[in-house]
């Protein structure tokens, strides 16, 4: 797949790496031009329309399992540049997530810290979130705060209500408004956040779609703890893994869609 690529597209400067590591997140990263936002809406669309009747589809994850479409996207080599200007010259693939807000969608991401719902050591993920759509606060655009990452881990509470995309909410007791940030990106750019970052979104009040396709990355040292997470699969994409800590997942060759959350590579042979 070779999407066309924004005339705009670079490394990361000193200051942005810098960033990373002091506030958790960088935005506003060009990877795609107009002509690929065109084909990353339609084949979003189709996407979407595989999705079984009342499956939502922020709530299913592991497309680069089932989908070789989505397996290429997150494959583009401007992507994986951010990344390894962030995580170094060795890291993997584990987790790709569609999520989106519909038009006047009600559902919520509670503030919480990806972190508490990985049993990954160390905690050394990161995240892409590649705007399909334009995003900002008026279509549910995330908000993260600010150098959360360095805090440790936070508390969290169960939610049950329906609303919530995610069963745990962080304790926001800590939380400084002045350190709130809206992660707003033009369709077609990307944001980098750590995994230990606090961050969430609220509610699309809009008439205008908000979706983006996320991508986790770690560097080849961290190791999946298998007992609680069986599913768990690695897929090297820059580098070598020298450690050998996780199961490898299986490529997927053809254009399948997940059906709940957590699946292995082995349900889309």
């Amino acid at each position: 797949m070779n999407l066309p690529i924004s005339s705009e597209v670079r490394r990361l400067t000193d200051g942005e790496r810098q960033q990373f590591r002091e506030c958790g997140y960088i935005k506003n990263l060009p990877v795609f031009n107009q002509d690929a936002i065109t084909v990353l809406q339609k084949r979003f669309k189709e996407l979407t329309a595989m999705l079984p009747e009342g499956v939502h589809m922020s709530r299913v994850n592991n497309w680069h399992k089932a989908n070789r479409y989505v397996y290429n996207l997150c494959r583009t080599p401007t992507i994986l540049d951010y990344v390894e200007d962030v995580l170094g010259p060795n890291f993997f693939q584990w987790g790709a997530h569609c999520f989106a807000k519909f038009p006047h969608d009600g559902t919520v991401v509670p503030w919480h810290q990806d972190s508490c719902y990985w049993p990954l050591e160390p905690k050394a993920t990161v995240s892409v979130w590649l705007a399909l759509f334009d995003t900002d606060a008026t279509n549910g655009a995330m908000h993260i705060v600010r150098g959360s990452h360095l805090w440790g881990p936070v508390d969290h509470c169960r939610v049950d209500d329906e609303k919530y995309v995610l069963g745990l909410e962080a304790d926001q007791s800590a939380i400084e408004q002045s350190d709130v940030v809206s992660l707003d990106l033009k369709a077609g750019e990307i944001s980098l956040h750590d995994n230990r970052l606090l961050h969430g979104s609220g509610p699309n009040d809009s008439d205008r779609m908000r979706a983006g396709q996320t991508m986790r990355f770690s560097p080849t040292n961290v190791k999946a703890d298998l007992s609680v997470w069986p599913t768990f699969e690695s897929y090297l994409v820059r580098g070598v893994d020298e450690y050998d800590h996780n199961p490898v997942g299986k490529v997927p060759s053809r254009n399948g869609h997940p059906v709940r959350q957590g699946q292995g590579s082995w349900d889309f042979a």
